[in-house]
């Protein structure tokens, strides 16, 4: 078992920035590929980004490719989620999954692939 608990959201202005984490507890962190998706009101739950357990490998959806930038310590037991250039349209509850994987390079993208999940953290960009 993982437990997962993700902190960091807030409201910012529109070109603003946050920093998301992840924090990771139970079984070895550093044996689980991790990623970040959100949820807006009304929508469906979507891939932001992904990153394999070694760090080496890092997947990111089109619409935030060039201003997110995901991020891991397995020393700490940590995952992160740089989001800059913020848009309204990034307005969502935002959750870390984690996955266990054999493979140090594997990148999980699909929400239905991972077994574990945070609770979620609102980030709310105003115009």
């Amino acid at each position: 078992q993982v437990q997962l608990v993700e902190s960091g959201g807030g409201l910012v202005q529109a070109g603003g920035s946050l920093r998301l984490s992840c924090a990771a507890s139970g079984r070895t962190f550093s044996r689980y590929g991790l990623g970040w998706f959100r949820q807006a009101p009304g929508k469906e739950r979507e891939f932001v980004a992904a990153i394999s357990w070694s760090g080496f490998s890092t997947a990111y959806a089109d619409s935030v490719k060039g201003r997110f930038t995901i991020s891991r310590d397995n020393a700490k037991n940590m995952a992160y989620l740089q989001m800059n250039s913020l848009k309204p349209e990034d307005t969502a509850v935002y959750y870390c999954a984690a996955q266990s994987v054999t493979d140090s390079l594997k990148i999980i993208v699909v929400s239905d692939d991972y077994n574990y999940w945070g609770q979620g953290t609102q980030v709310t960009v105003s115009s």
